[in-house]
């Protein structure tokens, strides 16, 4: 049998930050929803059972972690340095997927949230 592709991911990773335009938001913060999927080869990890073979889904969050507390404007923005640094982590990482939602964002209407999807794919 061959391993035609492999992911690691994070879902539904929740944090309460300090990121938008708007002073409020600044100030009081929002809640925020992250999504993380990294296609990675993991085929060694799948025989060998040492988490040096795979992407550490610890590291991950703790990236997510660190880049959520750097208060930004845009989660544009932020998405893009949680990606950069991924792929700094992980040069053999081919894609990588991130979604930042603001829950219940201050817009004036009822909504779960408002999401920034990025998809980065290797030169």
């Amino acid at each position: 049998m061959t391993l035609k592709e492999s992911f690691v991911s994070l879902k539904g990773v929740r944090f309460h930050a300090f990121h938008g335009v708007g002073r409020q938001e600044r100030l009081t913060g929002a809640d925020f929803v992250v999504d993380l999927r990294v296609k990675i080869d993991v085929g060694k990890a799948v025989g060998s059972d040492n988490v040096a073979d795979t992407l550490s889904y610890d590291r991950l969050y703790a990236i997510a972690e660190e880049e959520m507390r750097v208060p930004s404007n845009l989660l544009e923005h932020v998405a893009g340095r949680m990606a950069r640094r991924i792929a700094q982590e992980w040069e053999q990482a081919e894609e990588i997927f991130v979604a930042i939602t603001k829950e219940n964002p201050p817009m004036g209407g009822q909504m779960e949230g408002a999401t920034v999807e990025l998809c980065f794919k290797k030169d």
